[in-house]
Parts: C-alpha cells; structure tokens; sequence
C-alpha cells in the first residue's frame, strides 16, 4: 500500500491520494487554524472502520444470496487523553438494514466482520471498546 500526501493549502489543507489516484481532503480543526475543508484524522480512522465493517458485512450477506436493500452505519466515538495523545476509547456502532432476512444472519455477519475480518476494527480494539447495534428495517 502506498499513499502520497501533498498540502494544498496553508496551514493545513491536505490531499491524500492512492496508489490508483483516488484522493480525499484532510484538515484540521478550527481551534488549532484548520479551515475544515476535509475530515479531520481521527475522523478517517472512524470512517475508514465504518467502511471496513460494510464491506465484510455486505459481502458476508451476499455470499448467502441475502438481498440488501438500504444499508447504513452511524457511529459515534469518544476519545480519552493518554499522555498527549487522544486516542479512541469507546466506539459504538449502529447498522441500519433494510431487506428480508432474519435478525441471527445479520447479527452473524456483524460478529464475523468485527471479531475476525476487519482489519481496521483488530486495530483499533486495542485501545477501544468496539459495540454495536442492529436495526432491520423491512
């Protein structure tokens, strides 16, 4: 995996960009003279588990030929001082499942996703405690 990271604007206005050219926008916050013009790191990490978390929770359903319907994912995370750093502590997610299927296969294909496949959740299960929720909508 290589990124390539590039300002774009002063002070803090970052474009990150992918070895295939697909690029986002970063900054930083306000208080400290970001102009939010991009999410911030932290919250890329936190997008990047929620993505993660889709796309083995999508693919399991798939495999077992489960049509979904709308799919969404809200998460919500604290963070906690550990010497100057402020890293995750809790993160909750909350799926949001429309289609027809019952609420064990997708608790399933949840488990299975954040307990074993998806890298970005292994990560950061080190420092935070990971939870979620489900709803099915039909």
């Amino acid at each position: 995996m290589h990124i390539h990271l590039k300002r774009i604007e002063s002070p803090f206005v970052l474009e990150a960009t992918n070895e295939v050219g697909n690029s986002i926008q970063i900054d930083a916050s306000p208080e400290i003279g970001g102009k939010n013009a991009g999410p911030r790191p932290m919250e890329l990490l936190i997008m990047g588990l929620a993505g993660c978390s889709s796309i083995d929770v999508l693919m399991i359903l798939n495999k077992h030929r489960i049509e979904v319907k709308d799919y969404s994912v809200a998460v919500d995370a604290d963070r906690e001082k550990v010497g100057e750093a402020s890293l995750f502590k809790n993160i909750h997610m909350k799926f949001r499942i429309q289609g027809e299927f019952q609420e064990a296969q997708v608790k399933r294909a949840i488990d299975l996703s954040l307990e074993k496949y998806c890298s970005v959740a292994k990560t950061l299960e080190k420092t935070a405690n990971i939870t979620y929720e489900f709803e099915l909508v039909p």
